[in-house]
């Protein structure tokens, strides 16, 4: 069940000596006599340099845009994360007192 399960393997054609395999580079049979000169790959060309140019460009009303849209943030996610401190640091509190609460109720009884 947990055992790997593989396709079956892709069968090549068999080897036909009738058909002529195309040569690569300077391979020949070793019954061939003739003269080959080796043949050299052009030279690659270089990738164009894009221009030294920033790819976003701001204009002085956007930057202020963006500085004040970043503040407006920051003081958005500090006011959410000082509310949730805040609500469990309420929530310890009040537990707390209810502890203490229950705990002078419950002494008190056993004192009786």
């Amino acid at each position: 069940m947990f055992t790997p399960k593989y396709p079956a393997p892709d069968t090549a054609p068999t080897a036909d000596t009738s058909l002529v395999r195309p040569l690569t580079g300077l391979v020949h049979p070793p019954a061939c006599d003739c003269r080959h000169t080796a043949t050299t790959a052009p030279a690659p060309v270089p990738a164009p340099v894009p221009a030294g140019r920033p790819s976003a460009q701001f204009t002085p009303g956007a930057l202020v845009v963006a500085a004040a849209g970043g503040t407006a943030l920051v003081l958005v996610v500090g006011t959410v994360l000082v509310s949730m401190l805040l609500a469990v640091a309420i929530t310890a509190a009040s537990v707390a007192i209810c502890a203490v609460v229950l705990r002078s109720l419950l002494n008190h009884q056993h004192n009786r």
